[in-house]
């Protein structure tokens, strides 16, 4: 069982239907969902980087079943140029293990590596930055 707490006003996705929550709510989800809380849902503008854009098609897939083929596609794509972009070993790794759980179908699992190859986008574009 998965126990969440949404503040008031917050939002989440379950299988694709918005929730809000009305007061500060409890939910006990008993069996196998999609959920994402307001916080980890990226907004189509949001998708600036090509991080940012994996992220966004990785979320998709999640939460979006009926074109998940589609969505992969485009994973499959922008993690390649990923991989081949962030030089760091600890970059490689975090889009080895994206692309490891969005195999297995780990969905939110790759949301949370992907979250970390932003983070490593983000430190190489300012040190790209600072050397120019």
């Amino acid at each position: 069982m998965l126990r969440i707490t949404l503040r008031d006003g917050e939002k989440a996705i379950v299988n694709g239907a918005v929730l809000r929550a009305v007061g500060r709510t409890q939910i006990a989800v008993e069996n196998q969902v999609s959920i994402l809380r307001g916080r980890e849902v990226m907004q189509p503008e949001e998708a600036t980087t090509p991080a940012r854009q994996l992220y966004f098609a990785a979320m998709l897939a999640y939460i979006d079943p009926a074109n998940r083929a589609e969505h992969q596609d485009s994973v499959v794509a922008l993690v390649g140029a990923l991989v081949a972009a962030l030089p760091a070993p600890e970059a490689r790794a975090a889009c080895i293990r994206f692309a490891h759980d969005m195999a297995m179908g780990d969905y939110y699992k790759a949301l949370s590596s992907a979250r970390e190859i932003i983070a490593f986008e983000t430190e190489a574009a300012a040190a790209s930055a600072q050397a120019a």
